[in-house]
């Protein structure tokens, strides 16, 4: 009778949860309309502006004897498409990340698995610089999993447990030695200016074969994120409530650990160190749409990625001519949000 009473609270619980669904179609619709003609404005300007009837047809009617098309789709497509996913991945990997472990302060940057992936990448650079980009998003994959592992070990060894706070420090102590550790080989093997894009974070160099490998991995994180969005908005609900109504909890975790593994591996191979994102757009999108993963997951997607291309864009126009960081545009907005976060956390602990 107790286990039937507690699976009947739980599943109170999850129907009283606060929903949007008009706000949440209107951004999916919206949102998507906006990313489009974002996109289009971000391969249109740059070093050299191309109107927007030439990027139209450079997409649908590729002439390579004119060097605009060639600069349309050789060099400004991949790049945007490249931040089209990757803005997506880090969203969602941060909205999975903060409904499972019901951590406000989750995120693949700040809680290392971005410099754990990025660290990786250094040594590949280093020792193995043969491999080819397939070959080092697995490896970006299996640096990713250790930094997780190391800090949510850190975290645990602390009396009081896994607080939100506890686990957002051990993340940004071992974020700094990684990157500390990868910049000490960049200087001693001289592979600085392959490092430069991963520490700084940025598109510039994103060519068509890196997006035809990543476009697989981050469609299936995106998939399969989906597929456990129900899942996870019984998980932000509480372990207990989860387990009452039969959601084999440990099973659900696993599966959105790979997921959160293989959006942030894929997007650090491609574009970088980028922190925030992943912490920002979840918090946003709830505030919006309400508590529901089911809509969290795809509005986080389609803010992520609009954000980033917007982050992009910005970056190449506050030096025409030259690129700025696109990581920096982020964390201008991203340190102030953090700090907010953390200080309404603390008053909470």
């Amino acid at each position: 009778m107790a286990a039937n009473s507690n699976g009947a609270g739980a599943e109170a619980s999850a129907k009283k949860l606060r929903t949007r669904p008009l706000a949440a179609s209107v951004i999916l619709i919206g949102g998507l309309a906006l990313l489009a003609f974002s996109m289009a404005l971000s391969i249109s300007i740059g070093a050299k502006d191309i109107g927007l009837s030439v990027v139209w047809d450079a997409i649908w009617h590729f002439n390579r004897d004119l060097t605009d098309h060639q600069i349309v789709r050789s060099l400004r497509m991949p790049r945007t498409i490249a931040c089209m996913l990757t803005g997506a991945a880090f969203a969602v990997a941060g909205s999975v990340m903060q409904g499972m472990t019901r951590n406000p302060l989750a995120d693949p940057g700040l809680l290392g698995i971005n410099a754990g992936a990025g660290f990786m990448l250094a040594i590949c650079f280093a020792f193995i610089p043969h491999l080819l980009f397939g070959q080092l998003i697995w490896m970006s994959f299996a640096g990713a999993a250790g930094a997780t592992a190391l800090i949510y070990g850190l975290g645990s060894l602390s009396r009081g447990g896994l607080t939100p706070v506890r686990l957002a420090l051990a993340g940004s102590a071992v974020s700094a030695l990684l990157l500390a550790l990868s910049e000490g080989i960049a200087l001693k093997y001289r592979i600085g200016q392959n490092l430069d894009f991963w520490l700084f974070g940025g598109a510039a160099g994103v060519r068509w074969a890196q997006v035809d490998v990543i476009q697989w991995w981050i469609g299936g994180g995106l998939l399969a994120s989906m597929l456990l969005a129900r899942y996870i908005t019984l998980l932000s609900l509480g372990d207990e409530t989860a387990a009452g109504i039969g959601v084999n909890v440990g099973l659900i975790k696993l599966i959105g650990a790979v997921v959160i593994l293989v959006l942030a591996g894929a997007s650090v191979s491609v574009v970088g160190f980028v922190s925030f994102l992943g912490l920002m757009v979840p918090h946003i999108t709830r505030y919006l749409v309400g508590v529901s993963y089911r809509w969290i997951v795809p509005c986080s997607a389609i803010l992520g990625a609009l954000l980033f291309v917007l982050a992009d864009l910005g970056a190449r126009m506050v030096r025409p001519g030259s690129e700025t960081p696109v990581g920096a545009v982020i964390a201008i907005i991203g340190v102030p949000f953090l700090l907010y976060l953390a200080r309404r956390e603390g008053r909470e602990l």
